[in-house]
């Protein structure tokens, strides 16, 4: 089968594998769509942290059930599936959440992904389809990080949410936080993911980072009072440390985004707010089951997301592109029909 392996950073190749026999407790998938996340693009340039090469990248799809051993699926059944396999025994997974397993194996990062024609997985990952299509199933999994980091946070309808970093991941978060209530303001220092927002999104309030007096406009538009909650999706260093001065009195930070290096704030006046702090990663199958149910009813529209689509066969040629601002890619969707 034709397979696409990141042998480097910087450097891709398609290779002829063969491909993996079934086995008991193990669902074979044919490969319909996948979308090209930035973790893939982290790995491209060789920033992800918990990554080893070579790989095969990809984890975001919708994939036809070829051989299964699940009592409620069929052949030709069409699904996605959650791409984080835990091992079901640690304190975390004995603790309901096995996104943050011990020992997780992410596909596409610690195993190998769904960039090529076959793909075996444990079938306790697999995830009905309930009639949606193929590209909405491919953006289940991003979309469902972002629940996830609103489900940890307690999320609240009318508190003031600052998402920091409009990539897919973010862009998502702001979605769903509207969907939830919240008033949502965004900031990037990208002015057409701003107006992005705006405009396919409805998000009311857009920042860039590079204005001047950056902490005065937040004030200003939360009424004085900063937000209660501050998100972080753009794993950039000196975006996260200088969020912590963004956070209202009581307020919580998540970090969702991730960088290599340490997080440096002021004691003092994190203490003094008595703010929480805490990491969101990846996301579990309540997180999955919200997000279908949104876009089940309509409150999400998967494909405002999807910007560029490619082949299977295109995607080497492409990959690099995606990685340029100029390019404005939200969401590349790859097609293997």
């Amino acid at each position: 089968m034709k397979t696409l392996i990141c042998i480097k950073p910087g450097e891709l190749e398609y290779k002829d594998t063969i491909a993996e026999a079934w086995e008991p407790g193990y669902t074979l998938l044919r490969i319909r769509r996948i979308g090209i996340c930035g973790t893939d693009l982290h790995a491209f340039e060789g920033t992800q942290p918990f990554f080893q090469y070579p790989r095969i990248l990809g984890h975001e799809l919708a994939g036809e059930i070829v051989e299964t051993d699940l009592p409620d699926f069929t052949k030709g059944e069409i699904v996605t599936f959650i791409p984080y396999f835990q091992c079901g025994n640690c304190i975390a997974c004995r603790n309901g959440k096995p996104n943050c397993c011990t020992s997780i194996k992410v596909c596409g990062v610690h195993v190998d992904g769904g960039m090529r024609e076959i793909l075996k997985v444990p079938s306790d990952a697999i995830v009905k389809g309930h009639g949606l299509g193929t590209d909405e199933l491919a953006l289940i999994e991003p979309l469902s990080i972002g629940a996830h980091s609103l489900r940890r946070a307690a999320i609240q309808p009318n508190e003031y949410v600052l998402v920091i970093g409009a990539g897919p991941i973010g862009l998502g978060i702001a979605e769903l936080a509207k969907i939830a209530g919240a008033r949502v303001i965004v900031m990037d220092i990208n002015e057409a993911r701003l107006n992005f927002c705006k405009q396919k999104l409805g998000i009311n309030y857009t920042i860039n980072a590079t204005t001047t007096e950056l902490h005065k406009k937040i004030e200003d538009l939360t009424n004085g009072d900063m937000p209660t909650l501050v998100i972080d999706a753009t794993g950039n260093l000196k975006a996260i440390n200088i969020a912590f001065n963004f956070i209202a009195h009581g307020g919580r930070y998540v970090l969702v985004g991730l960088q290599k290096g340490n997080i440096e704030f002021s004691h003092p006046e994190f203490h003094k707010r008595e703010a929480t702090l805490m990491s969101s990663r990846n996301a579990t199958r309540e997180d999955f089951d919200h997000v279908i149910r949104l876009m089940k009813e309509k409150k999400i529209d998967p494909s405002t997301y999807i910007t560029h689509r490619v082949g299977f066969d295109e995607v080497k040629d492409n990959f690099e592109s995606w990685l340029r601002p100029e390019t404005g890619v939200i969401k590349a969707m790859v097609s293997f029909d």
